[in-house]
Parts: C-alpha cells; structure tokens; sequence
C-alpha cells in the first residue's frame, strides 16, 4: 500500500460525534507507552501526524485520520498507568469501550504489546473484553529494535504459549519497530487485504 494521503481529521469523546461510518477503520490502542504514536507515523510515513510524548497517557481523546480517503486510522487513548485521577481513567475506559462496541464501521482493533516485556495482565484482559464482545483484533508488537532477534522471537513465543492457555485460536500477529520501518509493509499489506475483502462484501450484499 502506497500512503498518498494521511491527514488529522477529528479529535472527540463522543462516538456520535466521530467521522461518517462509510469507510473501513482500524483503530490502534495498547498500554500507555507502548510507542503507539511512533508506530503511527512510522506506518504512514508521516513523521508528526501523531503526537508522540515521554509522557504516558498524552492521547486523551479519540484521533480520526483520514487515509488515501479510502479508510480510517483511530489513535485511541492507552489503558494502564498513565499520571491522571482515577476519574479521567474511569471516563477514558468508558468512552474507549463505547466506541469499541458501538462504531459499526469499526473493522479491526490494532493492540500494540512492547516486545520487551512478558505477557502484562492489562493487555491480556483487555484482548479478553475484545474476544467477548466480539470485536475483531490482531497483535501489533512494537519496539523489537531495543533488543536481539532472539530475545524478541523468544518472548513472543512465550506471549502466544500463554494466549493459548486461554483461546482456541489465536489472533494474527505483527512485529514491528517505529525505528526500523520492520513490520510496515505486513501492517499494511494485512489492512489493504482487509480493504478489499470489506469491499467485495459490500458489492454481494
């Protein structure tokens, strides 16, 4: 996939209020520095399209971008630590699970993991509601240039072994790396896929 256009189009709290659902939409969410905004830029090769910060929690809203005006990039807000009142955490965790189970054009959930660390409790239940609600996901595990191959392949190995614990099958998964460009062309390539199968079912319907 070849990214002509990648462009800020909204930012809300209110799923009401985010773009017309008539086109495909990938949203990407996953503990707070997690690297999600780099990934962001990195995938669209846009270098501040999304605000990257040292700061956890920096996203607070949801971010529609718009893409070759073919689909929808949604940066949503990160789950976990992130220096806020336990309110705004509870007002964030309602608003993201609203827009999860309620924006009918949502296509797929994209859960950044860090590479670097054993399986967190917060991802594993957070994929848990997902499997439970019935919304579409896959893996997306960033930051591989901060360690060996082998340290990386070994840790997703154990990620999966311990998914398995728990799912009949398992979902799809990407490695990437902001700083390397790995994954981008997997990423993309999955969500040109996704497009076009989007596509041919809507021409059946």
């Amino acid at each position: 996939m070849v990214i002509r256009e990648a462009s800020f189009l909204v930012s809300n709290t209110q799923v009401a209020l985010c773009p017309p659902p008539n086109r495909p939409e990938y949203a990407f969410i996953g503990r707070s520095n997690v690297g999600k905004s780099s990934l962001i830029n990195m995938l669209t090769s846009r270098s501040g399209l999304a605000k990257t910060s040292s700061t956890p929690g920096k996203t607070q809203v949801i971010n529609h971008f718009n893409i070759n005006d073919e689909w929808y990039l949604v940066d949503l807000p990160g789950y976990g630590y992130a220096k806020v009142s336990k309110t705004s955490r509870a007002e964030w965790g309602k608003m993201i699970n609203a827009y999860l189970t309620k924006r009918e054009n949502l296509t797929c959930v994209c859960v950044l993991l860090d590479s670097r660390h054993a399986p967190q409790a917060a991802d594993l239940e957070f994929m848990t509601k997902l499997g439970e609600d019935g919304v579409p996901f896959v893996m997306i595990f960033t930051k591989t240039d901060k360690q060996s191959t082998s340290q990386t392949k070994n840790l997703i190995n154990n990620y999966l072994a311990k998914m398995g614990e728990t799912w009949d099958e398992l979902p799809r998964y990407f490695i990437t790396s902001a700083e390397t460009g790995l994954g981008r062309e997997e990423v993309l390539g999955f969500i040109t896929e996704i497009n076009r199968q989007v596509a041919a079912d809507a021409a059946g319907a």
